[in-house]
């Protein structure tokens, strides 16, 4: 078992998970850390970043990591640190698209919680309850992500699913 509190919460686009595990951070009492996964490839992209850093306000320090998050973890994970990482989802396509391989990452992944310190919550999105994807590579990426979202379920202490604002604690 983990010596830090491991959260995860899903939920669907636009569904309020992010304002969720963000409140868990601010009512934790804890110096806060935002590890955001998003790159900016477009200007939407980088008008939806700002548009959420400025939500955030100047209370929370902002690490931007795509691909590294188990290093970025273990180094700042601490005892009296909330990290909140958003997300899970978009570190996956980070994966694929740089053609890491998957089962590794998520191994290294799952196995660096263990070491953590503190509480951190993941965030991703449920990509799997919609209809069966047309094609192949949408399909691949709904079945690693509930691959890695069963994995990270298993180890976390709670798990939320969030809709339409709502929380419902699953574990």
């Amino acid at each position: 078992m983990s010596k830090a509190h491991i959260t995860f919460v899903l939920g669907g686009a636009r569904s309020g998970k992010s304002r969720f595990a963000e409140d868990l951070a601010i009512k934790s009492g804890l110096s806060r850390c935002y590890l955001a996964t998003a790159e900016a490839f477009d200007p939407e992209m980088e008008n939806r970043i700002s548009r959420h850093q400025e939500d955030r306000g100047p209370d929370w320090r902002t690490i931007e990591e795509p691909i590294e998050l188990v290093q970025v973890l273990k180094d700042n994970a601490q005892k009296n640190t909330f990290i909140l990482v958003d997300c899970l989802t978009l570190w996956l396509s980070n994966l694929i698209g740089r053609e890491k391989e998957l089962c590794t990452a998520f191994s290294e992944f799952i196995e660096c919680l263990e070491d953590l310190e503190g509480s951190v919550v993941f965030v991703s999105n449920e990509v799997g309850q919609g209809i069966v994807p047309d094609n192949k590579m949408a399909r691949d990426f709904r079945d690693e992500a509930g691959r890695l979202h069963q994995m990270l379920a298993e180890k976390a202490n709670d798990v939320y699913f969030v809709t339409a604002g709502l929380s419902q604690k699953l574990k």
